[in-house]
């Protein structure tokens, strides 16, 4: 080979490893990616769900999809998706502290508030419309956020919402099947694991918030109840148990593995006790692969943002990302799929409700805040 051929290679060479470099660099998310998409979302939610004239939100955009119930036409928001709302806003206001988004939230949820006895507590809708039913795992959502705002203002108007939400959940206990929580009020028909896996959290969070151990034993009770009852052979959990006969509800959801896999963390940092971090681990991997192992997410955007709650928390005490990265898969084919020109997410039914926004917005503002502490630009 002579010089010339020598250099021609080298130059070849240097090009393709350049050209490389540069497909490279495109395919890597720029820094901020996921903030710039939380933001976006936001403002689009804010823009099309938000009733500028009525001050509510609409549950869906198409109003074919709102429901007709007690003879109302329930056009504005069910309390559930403002509970993804407060939460979402919640992790916004932790990255963004010049964004207070979390009062109105809280505001837009006040004529959902019902003091009817025996606690009071929030109900499904709008109560001078259309007075419904009142759900405990809705109120234990609101609890959750309200001792995590708490934890992070020390305002102890958070604190006293969340002792509220406590004590009406409280009032969904009693020893039909040996325990555990209904899942709404008046209906004693099934106890589910997404009454009893917030309610784990809620009373932990209690405890921690006063150090009263009455706290920390009604949430074991919960939470060895809810093991017994309806954890399924993998390790992941069923949906509920009817009480009359004892039979399962089979279906099994991505949030009630978070809200049992954040139980277990939360029992690991305030007992010591290995063997709550183990079952966290074995939680972790059992999700992962059930959930992520196909690339798209296989239930709602909401349901998946509770389990992202649970991974996130384990990343205190297991360092590996397989589970943050797992469900980043799903995250980056959603954006790339499923969002349309106006910056929504879509279905194969059209545009998702709030509840699905809400439950993406709060996956957003989540991975906005890992994005700037761990390195995510090679399993983009």
């Amino acid at each position: 080979m002579n010089k010339l051929q020598r250099s021609l290679i080298l130059i070849l060479t240097a090009a393709m490893l350049s050209g490389f470099a540069v497909i490279t660099k495109e395919h890597k998310p720029k820094k901020g990616f996921y903030k710039n998409e939380m933001k976006n979302l936001h403002t689009a939610i804010e823009s099309h769900f938000h009733d500028s004239v009525s001050g509510y939100y609409f549950v869906d955009l198409d109003p074919a999809k709102r429901e007709t119930k007690f003879g109302h036409k329930r056009e504005y928001s069910w309390l559930w998706a403002l509970c993804a709302m407060f939460e979402a806003t919640n992790e916004i206001e932790k990255i963004d502290k010049n964004a207070p988004l979390v009062k109105n939230i809280l505001k837009s949820m006040q004529p959902y508030y019902d003091d009817a006895p025996p606690k009071p507590g929030y109900g499904e809708y709008i109560v001078n419309l259309s007075k419904g039913q009142r759900y405990y795992d809705d109120n234990q959502w609101i609890g959750i956020t309200s001792l995590d705002i708490y934890e992070r203002t020390g305002d102890k108007a958070y604190f006293n919402l969340g002792k509220s939400m406590y004590d009406f959940m409280m009032t969904a206990s009693d020893n039909a099947l040996g325990g555990g929580l209904y899942w709404r009020e008046n209906d004693f028909e099934t106890k589910n694991t997404c009454s009893n896996g917030p309610g784990v959290i809620v009373a932990l969070k209690m405890y921690k918030a006063t150090k009263d151990k009455a706290y920390l034993e009604n949430a074991l009770k919960i939470y060895n109840w809810t093991y017994e009852k309806l954890q399924t052979p993998t390790g992941l959990f069923y949906d509920n148990i009817k009480v009359k006969d004892g039979s399962i509800g089979e279906a099994v959801f991505s949030y009630n593995s978070g809200t049992m896999l954040q139980s277990n963390v939360y029992l690991y940092e305030i007992t010591g006790d290995k063997k709550y971090l183990e079952r966290a681990n074995k939680l972790a991997d059992s999700s992962l692969h059930y959930f992520y192992s196909g690339n798209k997410f296989r239930d709602g955007y909401w349901f998946n943002a509770v389990l992202l709650r649970g991974y996130q928390h384990l990343l205190k005490h297991n360092k590996d990302l397989k589970y943050i990265t797992g469900f980043k898969k799903c995250l980056d084919n959603a954006l790339k799929e499923n969002k349309n020109e106006k910056g929504l997410f879509t279905g194969n039914e059209g545009v998702y409700n709030l509840v699905e926004h809400g439950g993406m917005l709060e996956i957003l503002a989540r991975f906005a805040y890992l994005e700037n502490r761990y390195n995510f630009a090679d399993k983009k």
